[in-house]
């Protein structure tokens, strides 16, 4: 056994360690880990327990890669059309953009990554909150809280995606039934209102990245403005808006209202304002940003970096690492921001360059590289079609490689904004404080100022695509709109089956108490 760790306090590496247990991760439960180390022989003091609770923060790295994936090339932001021999993957892509995905074609790789990446989270975080019963330690109640609230989270992930699960808050190994979404989102909400109690207003710098009450009540305000759909095991509308008004939440209080007063807890928190520059959210050194809520904390070090710049810049852009040039938008999408709005700058067309030195750069075959605005044929697509995504700019202190350090915003304060004008919205359409919440946001991208006349739930809509693009939210929003299956562009119009993802194969074969959903 390595030695024990021995510091006061998570450090920002640690949140990024190497992980235990992870054979636990699979709901169907029936594995038996191999290794020596146990929750009896191993959490036994202070060091050893923060060494466990950087593990299950570090799988939080799992929102940027399955479920970012199956969330974000399955709604309209993000294409990875086939250049050449790169980025066909079996059809995988293509099947997540088409929305032809079953439970068991190429296309349910980052689908079943995304479930047993949120199941690996809640076991891990399970086995810590099972050790210590039996072991004291300082700041025990905090630690208890950031448990919780990270085991609440990954239900969160699930439940959006796969709506009614295994609820599993014990390590006795044997097979979970599903529950319903309704009781899914019933767990989270009373995890989450009893974990924020223990949970700090905000931890020292050397302590950036771990869970604070702002945290949880970001998950509540998003989970409360989503409970016309999280809240119903059927009846929800592929079609048409699902409002979260008249839906009872907890203590029979109106989702709505209850999604403005999470976002008035955060809002009147005096912890959080918008940064002045927004592109400052997502630079290499956005953990000084005064926006971020919640993030996903990684490191310019070697198998903990950020690699979004990776997966979309072209092979020429970077100095001393070799992009996989993937990752693009739509047309009608990166049509959609206004020229003079700041946050288009997070998609790069046009001609380029290297994006470390500013010096323009060809593509393989020597001709000038540009980035269209189109993709004529997603399945033959040439190396400069497609407007990139470039929301993470690199890191100029990276070493060689694809080990950016750049922060995973989660939760932002402008998404707040975005979610209490929404509800606020629901309850007074046209609502003038509604309004200017959004125009708060605009204020700091458009110079001169161009501020919104009116607002309604199309322009609510769209601001959220401008403001929080590639953010993991399009397709909740899409979905609690009534939009995720429609038409667009080279994708033809879907079924009512498809807001909800399939339950792995691999799931259901291990456990035989799981139902697939419907259509599937």
């Amino acid at each position: 056994m390595t030695k024990p760790i021995k510091a006061a306090r998570l450090s920002l590496s640690l949140l990024l360690s190497t992980v235990l247990l992870s054979a636990l991760g699979c709901t169907d439960l029936t594995e038996t880990p191999t290794s020596a180390i146990t929750p009896e022989n191993f959490y036994r003091n202070e060091g050893e327990v923060l060494g466990g609770l950087a593990a299950v923060y570090a799988q939080m790295r799992g929102v940027t890669n399955d479920y970012w994936d199956a969330t974000e090339v399955s709604s309209d932001e993000i294409i990875v059309p086939i250049r050449g021999g790169d980025w066909n993957d079996g059809g995988q892509w293509l099947q997540l953009d088409g929305q032809t995905w079953t439970a068991s074609n190429r296309a349910s790789g980052p689908i079943t990554g995304a479930w047993s990446s949120s199941f690996t989270g809640i076991a891990r975080a399970n086995v810590l909150l099972d050790a210590l019963d039996r072991v004291d330690v300082p700041n025990e109640a905090a630690i208890v809280a950031e448990l919780r609230t990270l085991r609440g989270f990954y239900y969160y992930l699930l439940m959006d995606m796969f709506g009614g699960v295994p609820i599993v808050t014990d390590i006795e190994i044997k097979a979970r039934p599903r529950a319903t979404r309704p009781e899914v989102f019933a767990f989270i909400e009373s995890e989450l209102n009893d974990a924020r109690t223990d949970l700090p207003d905000r931890w020292p710098d050397a302590s950036n990245g771990r869970l604070t009450k702002g945290a949880a009540d970001a998950i509540l305000a998003s989970m409360y403005l989503n409970a016309g759909v999280w809240m119903k095991e059927t009846g929800v509308s592929a079609t048409a808006y699902n409002t979260c008004l008249g839906v009872q939440v907890s203590g029979g209080v109106d989702a709505c209202q209850a999604a403005i007063a999470a976002a008035d807890r955060i809002i009147n928190s005096g912890q959080y304002s918008l940064a002045a520059n927004w592109r400052s959210n997502f630079t290499y050194d956005n953990q000084t940003s005064p926006e971020n809520i919640m993030v996903v904390k990684f490191l310019n070090k070697t198998d903990v970096g950020m690699n979004f710049i990776m997966r979309a810049l072209h092979y020429n852009q970077l100095t001393n690492a070799t992009p996989w040039n993937g990752f693009a938008t739509l047309a009608q999408t990166y049509n959609a921001f206004d020229a003079d709005d700041q946050r288009r700058q997070m998609w790069l067309a046009g001609p380029q360059t290297n994006v470390e030195t500013g010096v323009p750069v060809n593509d393989r075959g020597g001709n000038a590289l540009v980035f269209t605005t189109t993709i004529n044929d997603i399945t033959l697509a040439t190396e400069g079609e497609g407007p990139r995504f470039y929301k993470y700019p690199a890191d100029p202190t990276r070493p060689a490689g694809e080990i950016n350090g750049n922060d995973y915003a989660v939760f932002r304060l402008a998404e707040i904004h975005l979610i209490k004008a929404e509800a606020l919205n629901e309850q007074t359409p046209g609502s003038p404080a509604a309004l200017l919440l959004v125009n708060a946001l605009r204020a700091r991208v458009f110079n001169p100022a161009e501020p919104l006349a009116a607002i309604d739930r199309a322009a609510l809509l769209q601001e959220r695509l401008f403001e929080l693009a590639a953010e993991a939210r399009r397709r909740q929003d899409l979905i609690r709109h009534g939009r995720f299956i429609e038409a667009w562009e080279h994708k033809p119009a879907g079924t009512a089956n498809l807001i909800l993802m399939p339950i792995p194969q691999s799931q259901l074969d291990a456990n035989p108490l799981l139902v697939q959903n419907p259509g599937y």
